[in-house]
């Protein structure tokens, strides 16, 4: 079942509540909701998780945490599925991004070469910069709704497949009575 799997992976509710970090959040954060897995919140999580992978910010985790309080939605998968997006994946991911931008918009790919400073970004903004975050909305919700009705036809299937096994479980059982 999902919850088995996606449970292992997840911290623990008084460690997450311990973090300095998220005590922004104040008394918000003992909200039972937030913690418990199921497959509203599971689902929902994933959705806000996936469409903040794709923003191209440093603060992603913050923004998906932000949400899934309001939308009571699983806190720590809502976080972590944001790590989706990491420094491994997140070339690939943003760079289909902008092959979705330039395509959506029309645009001739442009030839960059990534530098890390400050300067690069300012003028990439005005060259990239348009189809890039065009291809990131884009594919922030594309991805998120995806994710969402995937994760809930998943765990619908598995819970499917968990009561037939037991309806078949019981008919063993009288029949061997």
């Amino acid at each position: 079942m999902p919850k088995k799997f996606i449970r292992r992976f997840l911290p623990d509710h008084q460690t997450v509540k311990k973090n300095k970090a998220l005590r922004i959040f104040g008394s918000v954060l003992h909200e039972p909701n937030l913690w418990h897995l199921n497959r509203r919140s599971a689902a929902g999580a994933f959705g806000i998780g996936l469409f903040f992978a794709f923003w191209p910010v440093p603060f992603q985790m913050w923004l998906s945490a932000g949400m899934a309080i309001p939308f009571r939605a699983n806190l720590p998968l809502s976080v972590a599925t944001v790590w989706i997006t990491n420094p491994f994946t997140m070339p690939p991911i943003f760079y289909g991004a902008y092959k979705v931008g330039t395509t959506v918009l029309g645009t001739k790919p442009e030839h960059f070469e990534f530098q890390f400073s400050w300067q690069w970004v300012v003028e990439s903004l005005t060259t990239i910069g348009p189809a890039f975050l065009v291809g990131c909305a884009i594919c922030s919700v594309i991805f998120s709704v995806a994710g969402y009705l995937s994760l809930n036809w998943i765990w619908r299937l598995q819970v499917k497949k968990a009561w037939e096994k037991r309806k078949q479980a019981r008919a063993n059982k009288t029949q061997q009575a």
